[in-house]
């Protein structure tokens, strides 16, 4: 059964990442664009949610915010109850590095390496070995045991993004990021990488974030978070396509009113 909640926060025993009274302004004077008007936000731990709004809504922003990639004007953010707005920068990217994952609709593959070494790569780049226990299960749940000394460029786009899906898995992280993850695939290998981001969740306790536009997507969601013009308008609980798409044609029938 599908509800909204009256508060414009998803609420959890546990929260992964929070957001509180954050704000962003791009530009100045006439030409300012307020991506972010205050907005305060708990993302629940071991849960999937998705973040979806209009075009211009600040989705993305608040991502980009609450994965460090991007700074908020003011405000605070706390991964798993650590602060992370803040840090200065060395901080911030070893916090980015050691503790989230992220997954692009680009794939951002490095195209000279096999899919074993970009799945790889965020651990050698932080100068630890893998726990091979886990690699192998990341591996498997992916399916990718047959592909791991292909290029991205012998891979298709679904396998190409359940690298990076695999990628973002094989660090543990306290939150993995996805920005439009099915963006650039066809239904069905859009289709595989969302039943793959739940079974992270489900199987593995991970906790995922997901921008996305589609309602079908963010039916695979436990929760979906509304953005309208910089702050949050709504949120749903075990969402459903049809539902989804009732929340987003009230926020367009609002803004025509």
């Amino acid at each position: 059964m599908t509800s909204t909640l009256t508060a414009p926060t998803l609420t959890s025993a546990a929260t992964a990442v929070s957001g509180r009274h954050l704000t962003k302004t791009y530009g100045s004077g006439d030409a300012a664009v307020h991506a972010l008007r205050g907005v305060s936000v708990d993302i629940p731990a071991a849960e999937f949610t998705a973040v979806m709004g209009p075009s211009g809504s600040g989705k993305s922003t608040l991502m980009h915010v609450l994965a460090g990639l991007d700074r908020a004007d003011s405000g605070e953010v706390h991964l798993a109850g650590r602060p992370l707005s803040g840090l200065a920068e060395k901080a911030l990217t070893r916090a980015r590095r050691d503790r989230l994952g992220f997954i692009f609709q680009q794939f951002n593959l490095v195209p000279t390496l096999t899919a074993e070494e970009n799945i790889l790569l965020p651990l050698r780049l932080a100068g630890r070995r893998a726990d091979e226990e886990w690699y192998d299960t990341v591996v498997a749940a992916v399916g990718l045991g047959t592909r791991l000394t292909h290029r991205p460029s012998e891979l298709s786009g679904g396998q190409q993004q359940r690298v990076a899906v695999a990628r973002a898995l094989v660090s543990r992280p306290a939150v993995i990021f996805a920005d439009e993850p099915t963006g650039n695939l066809d239904s069905r290998a859009g289709a595989e990488v969302l039943t793959l981001l739940r079974r992270c969740v489900d199987e593995f306790g991970q906790s995922i974030v997901m921008v996305t536009h589609d309602p079908l997507g963010a039916a695979h969601a436990d929760g979906v978070v509304f953005l309208d013009d910089g702050q949050i308008v709504s949120a749903l609980r075990e969402p459903t396509a049809d539902g989804v798409l009732a929340v987003m044609r009230s926020i367009s029938e609002s803004k025509e009113d």
